[in-house]
């Protein structure tokens, strides 16, 4: 029976929603940008959820993330796969914890996506950054088979870190992703033209600013708040075969 469950939860993720939330590096914003996006989309009637696998040395993105849908999960549910210590996940484990198989992460994550219409997955790190035993955030993107958006800072050094990230999923397969640049609290020179390089050298893929959103950005008050002060950079990023979905949805039950 276990195994006719697994099969009909792989069947029924397929059918639905996923974006998964990657950066060019730690710190790059994803939590605040996930937040954000999780915010916009619960107000807007969505059955989103979102969830961060892998927490190492805090958890206190996951508790972000917690705070804004208490009611519909667990800390467990949000963050499956805790390490205490700062390093990546399969560094972590390899301090005489047990490793996460890459098969054990895509559980966790199918199965919180089968309990709601949109799922929200954050990485951690950056694309590269190695999970277990043979995978990194690449691998669990290529699986999952959802909408991608790569998180990075608007200062010098980002065409460089948005191009190779571009490349490596181009490599793996994964041709169509969005950039989402967060600014910061004291922009660079670089932070003029940088939007406009990258567009240029990815001609295919969205690009989109976010500007500074303050210190207390990743609070649950302050990611409600910039959701309606940014609905519309954020529905652009969902995009709109996402947001039709729930149009249509809506449209029907009313």
């Amino acid at each position: 029976m276990f195994i006719f469950f697994l099969i009909f939860v792989f069947i029924h993720i397929r059918v639905k929603k996923l974006i998964f939330v990657t950066g060019t590096d730690t710190g790059a914003g994803k939590t605040v940008l996930t937040a954000m996006l999780l915010a916009f989309l619960r107000r807007g009637g969505a059955a989103a959820l979102a969830m961060k696998p892998f927490c190492s040395g805090s958890r206190g993105d996951a508790r972000l993330l917690l705070r804004l849908q208490r009611e519909s999960v667990t800390l467990d549910d949000v963050n499956p796969f805790y390490f205490d210590k700062p390093l990546a996940p399969a560094a972590a484990a390899g301090r005489g914890r047990p490793g996460v198989s890459r098969q054990a992460a895509l559980e966790k994550i199918r199965l919180l996506a089968s309990r709601c219409d949109l799922l929200l997955v954050e990485g951690v790190g950056g694309l590269l950054s190695p999970l277990g035993k043979g995978y990194t955030i690449r691998d669990l993107i290529r699986r999952l088979e959802g909408k991608t958006i790569v998180v990075c800072l608007n200062r010098l050094g980002v065409i460089n870190h948005v191009l190779l990230t571009a490349e490596s999923l181009q490599i793996a397969g994964i041709k169509e992703f969005t950039v989402a640049m967060m600014s910061v609290k004291k922009p660079d020179f670089s932070a003029r033209s940088n939007a406009r390089m990258i567009r240029q050298m990815l001609p295919l893929i969205p690009v989109f600013c976010l500007p500074y959103l303050g210190n207390r950005a990743s609070t649950a008050r302050a990611a409600k708040e910039n959701a309606k002060y940014l609905k519309k950079t954020l529905a652009r990023i969902v995009g709109n075969d996402i947001l039709r979905m729930f149009f249509h949805r809506k449209k029907r039950v009313g």
